[in-house]
């Protein structure tokens, strides 16, 4: 039996993971082992670890990193008890290989932490471009720690392999939280107005807005921008809460003070969890903000995008992303167009870019983990120079 470990250390990676999670866990000939980490463990975040927990899928180390801080100095003390906590969690309960995901800098201390176990990586949206924020890096980092890369686009194949990965190691397979997201059980409006209170039988707009890592020093203004627009907008907003990442307090403040001075208007949620999520999602008039679901998911819904500012800067695009600077004027045409029935009645045909057209991305992730030959050959890596 091969044991596979999974890190997930956050609302969004849970999300994209859920579907492989069910696929491994049904194997009888793979011991998974789930390594829960960063947001997942912090009740201001939601302690979304409750939500892995009620699908039915077992623990294997809770890492707790979170500090009651979000400055530069907060953001790189966690990555170091990160990596100390990730190292104690591999001497009690070590893999034979590790599947890390995204570019969180959680997940980049995940695979620091493996390397002098000789764990070989396996990760899981490699090549891809968010030229706005310090995830870049990151992503391009956690590249080079791995061994073994599952990515989404040709696009992206093409970058892991200009990082000097070896080309068979680098498979094609779609994003992965794609494979069961448009076969998500239906929640009845009443259900999640009962779980939530929301409304969600009037127009309305999700709104996720996350710190620009690369101009952490503006995001007051940056936030104060896009409320502003979303004042003139007349419709209502449905808020999830922004990432832990540096000045992520001073959006979820603003956005709190906001519902609190439009309480017929705005809301704002903790947590969905995945199901949840995706059934708000379908029925939004439009997603705004700067997540990126609203460029992986949002598209298979057929729903419109309005991206906000750079963070999201080099990411693939379909035709439903509407890109507009970080200036209330801009946002709120953005919002407007999105909005009307040209616009979204233009979609019905829309292809997700981050769809695989042939296969399952799950099936193909859990078959070559399952059957991959491990040992000093795949550990021992080599650069490939580009000719």
């Amino acid at each position: 039996m091969r044991t596979i470990g999974v890190v997930t250390t956050s609302r969004a990676d849970y999300t994209a993971y859920r579907p492989l999670l069910k696929a491994l866990k049904a194997d009888p000939k793979i011991d998974m082992k789930l390594y829960v980490s960063g947001t997942h463990l912090s009740p201001e975040f939601g302690m979304t670890v409750g939500v892995i927990e009620n699908d039915g899928f077992e623990i294997a180390e809770r890492i707790e990193i979170m500090l009651s801080s979000d400055t530069p100095e907060g953001i790189a003390k966690s990555m170091g008890v990160a990596l100390i906590g990730f190292g104690q969690a591999f001497t009690r309960n070590c893999p034979d290989i590790l599947v890390v995901l995204g570019d969180r800098y959680e997940m980049l201390s995940a695979a620091l932490a493996a390397l002098p176990f000789k764990i070989p990586v396996a990760h899981i949206g490699g090549g891809d471009l968010t030229q706005g924020a310090i995830d870049d890096a990151l992503r391009h980092s956690m590249t080079k720690l791995s061994h073994l890369h599952f990515v989404s686009t040709e696009a992206s194949a093409r970058r892991v392999i200009q990082l000097g990965e070896d080309p068979s190691q680098v498979i094609v397979t779609g994003e992965p939280a794609l494979d069961e997201i448009l076969s998500v059980p239906q929640l009845s409006s009443e259900e999640l107005k009962q779980r939530f209170a929301i409304n969600i039988d009037q127009p309305f707009l999700l709104v996720t807005f996350h710190p620009v890592t690369l101009e952490y020093e503006h995001t007051e203004k940056q936030i104060d921008e896009l409320l502003a627009a979303l004042d003139e907008a007349q419709l209502p907003v449905i808020f999830t809460m922004p990432n832990a990442d540096t000045a992520g307090r001073i959006i979820a403040a603003r956005m709190q003070q906001w519902t609190e001075s439009h309480p017929d208007k705005g809301t704002m949620v903790e947590n969905f969890g995945p199901d949840a999520y995706h059934n708000v999602l379908r029925r939004a008039v439009a997603v705004v903000g700067n997540s990126s679901s609203g460029l992986i998911e949002a598209p298979s819904f057929k729903v419109p995008t309005v991206n906000i500012g750079i963070r999201q800067a080099g990411r693939i695009r379909a035709a439903s992303v509407i890109d507009v600077p970080c200036e209330r004027g801009e946002i709120l045409a953005a919002i407007r167009k999105a909005a009307s029935e040209e616009f979204r009645n233009s979609l019905k045909s829309v292809v997700n870019p981050y769809a695989s057209a042939t296969n399952s991305a799950v099936a193909t992730i859990a078959d070559t983990l399952k059957r991959l030959p491990l040992g000093d050959s795949l550990v021992q890596k080599k650069f490939r120079d580009q000719e």
